[in-house]
């Protein structure tokens, strides 16, 4: 069980990480071509992978202390 919740974490922290990198992207590109829509998607797209990231490190916190 605990080795779920340790490895549910490394993957969640994984896919937040490309979800920041994918959302910094999405808002440099809406800013270079003026879309502040593409701007705006890109930053809530950044913070939904700083959230599931730091779910990530909570549940391979949570794990240690198993």
């Amino acid at each position: 069980m605990a080795d779920d919740l340790n490895r549910k974490g490394l993957d969640d922290q994984i896919e937040g990480v490309g979800k920041e990198v994918e959302g910094r992207v999405r808002n440099a590109v809406g800013g270079v071509t003026g879309d502040s829509s593409e701007e705006l998607k890109g930053k809530a797209k950044e913070l939904e992978g700083k959230t599931e990231r730091k779910i990530g490190e909570i549940e391979s916190d949570l794990e240690q202390d198993l």
